[in-house]
């Protein structure tokens, strides 16, 4: 065991951020903690490393072990180049490397009296050095500004010059170059490409030492991930596996939860009408019996309610009507800015269903396209035509839409004022906006809040095509997937870009690959895509940025990919007949506890044997079908 984090409580006036928290983390482990936003994850590292003081609880690191920390906002301040301050996380070595240097210029003038000695210190030095990676180091370092997007001539830039997220960076590199036993990481690819991001978690996954990682990015957390702590509700639960994992046994787990729960409350009720029936008796014996059970009662370790009685968000995306069966023309149209062409010629047409996923490095036009065929930008030449019936609703990822002297009522009223106060205020609850929230300033918000007023606008539209810009940023993880399912179950066709590579993978049917001003068609989702690129271009993509030992999905082809999810919803099936038998004992069951409560049956001793028989034969099913359901649990 590397590090244990135990019983850790931390609250901000009545607010209780970290509620229990317990894990522990083996050497070589990768654990990510999620939670939606608010739930501590960030406090819990700066916990963990000592930065804030936790109001109870304890962490331990192993003795002598190494720990590195990259914050979401990065404040360090390096004076020296952008290579030199790689370096510098290696002042052990730097030393060293200097000691060698002088030590050969001085070869030359030692007597060969002392020769001998001085030789032995040498070679001692020497070997030390390369035990500890000093021949290595200076080209790792190298390796690692390269991968996390800095090219050669970077190298020798001040940090002076560096924007913010280049420093973050920056940082990124020095920390893991210093290669601590265990690595803590708050959101490391905020300021991150694509191609940095993939190079990162082929780093991270072939890393040594053990890592501690707070992301938004459920792909990047899919491929790293070996164990999830989940901080969600002011509980701690630690899973086994990867995101995906996680959110399947999280499932499961709370079906478990929520009927151990109601089991729990039907006990508790049964119990106390029990304590009712012998209270009532007004006897001696019945008084004591029933004092006997009430502090048994009061002794239970009452499970809290489950979760989902949260406020969560929701989201139906209909269509008012049908479009017809050629949706968009985008024909060679080209676009460009003052003297930079963004693209030239470029074509592309979008069909009825169509679910696609523009994708490719930041800068390359993306964003663009969206605005040319929204008419929120001109361009040189070419065409852009919609097809019959075609209505449009746009997410603008920078919430340019929104009107920010308005209230969050005013900004959905304004948009649709056939709707009804009442009309409006209830979609703005399912969008987690109550009481008096709705009458909150959009130029108040925060991007969480401005993104699912954009999501309550575009619901509204009822458009059939989705044209959206990046809508998962700033939506917690429960509104990703809510989003998800919303879009899987949409009737219309969608277009998008997102760098959101899970949501992809949910999401889309085709892929639309944006590089030199040029637009690549893949059929399929975001793995389909990437075996695709593997299959016409070798092994040079994201596998070899994985790490060559890394088996991923994206490796599956595509014919595996659809075995695997035949045979995940075969083990649903079978999970799902379980849970309706499980569903059926329980409330045969209750049906006969409340037999046992009836006047008649409590003094006739055969009909109260024929219920226990009954009772013991339910339970033993019931034991069977919960173990049978503990070993399908993924």
């Amino acid at each position: 065991m590397l590090l244990n984090v135990s019983h850790i409580y931390k609250s901000y006036g009545e607010d209780n951020i970290i509620k229990d928290a317990t894990f522990t983390v083996d050497e070589g482990s990768k654990v990510a903690i999620v939670g939606n936003n608010g739930t501590g994850k960030s406090t819990l590292l700066k916990i963990i490393i000592g930065e804030i003081m936790a109001d109870d609880g304890e962490v331990t690191l192993k003795k002598d072990a190494t720990m590195g920390y990259l914050a979401q906002y990065q404040e360090d301040a390096f004076s020296s180049n952008i290579l030199n301050t790689v370096l510098s996380a290696r002042e052990d070595l730097l030393s060293m490397e200097k000691r060698l240097s002088e030590m050969e210029s001085m070869m030359s003038s030692i007597d060969n009296s002392e020769m001998a000695k001085f030789m032995d210190d040498y070679h001692k030095l020497q070997h030390q050095f390369d035990l500890q990676g000093g021949y290595t180091f200076r080209s790792e370092a190298i390796g690692i500004l390269k991968g996390l997007g800095f090219e050669q001539d970077d190298f020798d830039k001040s940090m002076n010059e560096l924007s913010g997220g280049q420093k973050t960076r920056v940082s990124l590199g020095r920390l893991l170059a210093s290669s601590p036993d265990l690595l803590l990481l708050d959101e490391p690819i905020n300021h991150l490409d694509l191609k940095s991001i993939m190079w990162l978690e082929g780093y991270l996954s072939s890393y040594k030492g053990a890592v501690i990682i707070v992301a938004h990015d459920r792909y990047f957390l899919d491929k790293i991930a070996d164990h999830v702590v989940d901080l969600s509700y002011g509980r701690t639960s630690v899973y086994t596996g990867n995101y995906t994992a996680f959110m399947q046994q999280k499932e499961i787990y709370m079906i478990s939860y929520e009927r151990s729960y109601e089991k729990q409350q039907k006990e508790i009720e049964h119990q106390k009408a029990v304590i009712d029936k012998l209270q009532s008796f007004n006897r001696e014996k019945s008084i004591k019996r029933a004092e006997s059970r009430k502090k048994l009662l009061d002794k239970m370790d009452v499970m809290d309610a489950p979760d989902k009685d949260m406020p969560k968000m929701r989201l139906t995306l209909e269509i008012e009507k049908e479009s017809g069966k050629d949706v968009l023309d985008f024909s060679h149209v080209t676009k460009s800015y003052e003297d930079k062409n963004i693209f030239t010629d470029l074509s592309f047409e979008v069909h009825k269903g169509d679910r696609i996923a523009i994708l490719g490095d930041n800068g390359t036009g993306k964003t663009t396209i969206l605005k040319c065929i929204n008419g929120l930008t001109d361009f040189e030449s070419g065409e852009i035509r919609f097809g019959a019936n075609v209505t449009v609703g746009y997410y603008d990822q920078e919430q340019q839409g929104l009107t920010e002297t308005n209230t969050i009522f005013s900004e959905l009223h304004d948009a649709y004022p056939f709707l009804t106060e009442t009309k409006v205020r209830n979609t703005l609850a399912a969008f987690m906006f109550t009481e008096d929230d709705v009458f909150k300033r959009i130029s108040d918000l925060s991007g969480g809040e401005r993104g699912r007023v954009s999501l309550a606008k575009l619901m509204l539209s009822k458009s059939n095509l989705l044209i959206l810009d990046e809508p998962t940023n700033h939506l917690d993880m429960d509104s990703k997937q809510m989003l998800e399912d919303a879009l899987n179950e949409y009737d219309g066709t969608l277009l998008y870009v997102s760098h959101d590579r899970y949501f992809v993978n949910r999401t889309a049917n085709m892929i639309l690959e944006l590089s030199d001003g040029k637009l690549i068609k893949y059929l399929g989702n975001y793995d389909d895509y990437i075996a695709k690129k593997e299959q016409l271009y070798g092994t040079q993509t994201e596998s070899v940025s994985l790490g060559a030992s890394e088996e991923t999905a994206a490796k599956l082809d595509y014919k595996e990919q659809k075995r695997i999810e035949a045979e995940k919803r075969k083990l649903q099936n079978k999970i799902s007949k379980i849970e309706e038998e499980i569903e059926t004992l329980e409330s045969k069951k209750a049906a006969i506890e409340e037999e046992f409560l009836k006047p008649d049956n409590m003094t006739n001793s055969a009909k109260l044997n024929e219920l226990t028989a009954k009772q013991k034969e339910i339970d033993s099913r019931l034991e069977e079908l919960y173990d049978e359901w503990g070993l399908l649990n993924p």
